[in-house]
């Protein structure tokens, strides 16, 4: 049994671990890599391995930093079916439809530039069409429901209560008469966050353990907390006449954020101004979180069978078409606009935080941790001068920074979930983290007495 670290190995992005036995190759996630551009398309086009020898993918979320690259994959000769839970399904082939209309955009907008200077054009890493091949073999299964993906596998989807389908795999392992329980924690979620389940902690049977580590540094703020200062924020910018300004994930993020609005006008928290969501996938996202009720809390179930309508609300628009985007940009009145992507490295938040970014009056709300390298990332480390399309800014917006709201697990609930297999778990590697994050949980997992903590470098293998 050999398990080999190809992405979000001592960074955050692109997860991707393959696992061999029995002479089959499983892959466990298939993410994009995001940062600097030249750099991240290098990776994210060249596999370490040969795809055509991939014999099932088993998907623990719909994140493109952990899905998309599967048209990718597929483009170049995977053919097994990618095993996830069927709100992962639902989610990923419209996010991987998304991914490649971007991925086309980008491409074309590189080689205007590239014509300019007398460089070659530049080719998308997928296209549109090449991201439909995604559906196809998409393979869903049921939390708790056991699995065979590959010869001496079984495998059982726990919830990770992370965002909408989002899952931990226990993988039960056979080789050779060798047996081991390997448990991939995926993205771990927080407990009492709106909407979801709080995420399932591993057994204590668990020989080997292999889990994110994106906030090993820090425990997180109450949400509650995270909820008032967000609040806060909103209103003094909207008192002063300028636009809250929110680059968002469409999947999860957005949501919640709706959600916690929704809950402010409901208590008359805030002016009563438009909230818009400006992303034809957070539109589209957030109809599956309608149809997925499954993965709800009790407190949203019981919201849903009260009939309140828990991402709907008096003020709230969802905006598809571009020129409808396009207008509120030409537009002064204080407004709340939720945009994708997330990192602000592509969609529409970028048009909206070029026109935003040098008006005093508004603020740019970073929710959700950032990218090195990417446009979230300069503007959350408020950067003076900022470029956006090859055009330099003056950064004169607000920029507030809200911790607490991460969908992602902090320092306590890491150290929390890694000390359930304690006593069993001969190794346990963190991967999903940089340095900064890793290093301080390895330093909290010792001085609990787990010694046999691991922070594997890209692209090292380990024989379990």
């Amino acid at each position: 049994m050999k398990l080999s670290f190809h992405g979000a190995a001592q960074t955050v992005t692109g997860s991707m671990h393959l696992l061999e036995l029995n002479g089959a190759r499983l892959l466990l996630d298939c993410g994009l890599y995001q940062g600097r551009r030249r750099q991240a398309i290098e990776k994210n086009r060249n596999f370490p391995f040969d795809p055509k020898t991939i014999d099932a993918v088993i998907l623990s979320h719909a994140h493109i930093d952990h899905s998309g690259n599967l048209p990718n994959l597929i483009k170049q000769g995977v053919s097994g079916l990618i095993y996830c839970t069927h709100a992962t399904a639902d989610l990923t082939d419209i996010m991987a439809r998304d991914s490649g209309h971007i991925q086309e955009r980008q491409a074309e907008s590189a080689s205007y530039y590239n014509r300019k200077r007398g460089e070659p054009p530049v080719d998308p890493l997928y296209t549109e069409e090449d991201a439909k091949e995604v559906e196809p073999l998409l393979q869903p299964v049921p939390y708790g429901k056991a699995f065979e993906p590959a010869k001496g596998v079984i495998a059982t989807f726990h919830d990770a209560g992370h965002i909408l389908g989002s899952a931990s795999v226990s993988l039960r392992l056979e080789e050779k008469r060798v047996r081991k329980h390997l448990w991939f924690s995926g993205d771990i979620g927080r407990r009492n966050l709106p909407i979801l389940r709080d995420p399932i902690l591993p057994g204590d049977d668990v020989d080997v353990l292999l889990m994110e580590s994106t906030y090993g540094d820090k425990p997180h703020r109450d949400p509650e907390e995270a909820y008032v200062e967000m609040r806060d924020v909103i209103r003094r910018t909207l008192e002063r006449g300028g636009k809250v300004v929110i680059p968002s994930f469409a999947v999860g993020r957005t949501q919640e954020l709706v959600y916690n609005l929704n809950r402010m006008y409901d208590e008359n928290g805030l002016p009563e101004v438009p909230v818009y969501v400006d992303s034809p996938l957070a539109v589209n996202a957030s109809e599956i979180f309608r149809r997925h009720d499954e993965c709800y809390d009790e407190e949203m179930k019981e919201l849903v069978q009260a009939g309140h309508p828990a991402l709907e609300f008096k003020n709230l628009t969802y905006v598809k078409s571009l020129e409808e985007s396009k207008a509120l940009n030409e537009r002064a009145d204080p407004m709340i606009i939720l945009s994708a992507s997330g990192m602000a490295e592509a969609g529409r938040i970028v048009f909206h935080l070029r026109w935003a970014i040098e008006n005093k009056k508004n603020t740019i709300m970073i929710v959700s941790w950032q990218a090195p390298d990417t446009l979230g990332r300069r503007i959350a480390e408020r950067e003076k001068r900022v470029k956006i399309f090859g055009e330099t800014f003056s950064l004169r917006a607000e920029v507030a920074t809200i911790g607490g709201l991460s969908a992602h697990a902090g320092q306590d609930l890491l150290v929390e979930y890694a000390l359930k297999v304690k006593d069993r778990a001969g190794h346990v590697f963190l991967v999903h983290g940089e340095e900064k994050g890793a290093l301080p949980l390895m330093e909290k997992l010792k001085e609990n007495k787990m010694r046999r903590t691991h922070f594997p470098p890209m692209h090292s293998s380990v024989e379990l």
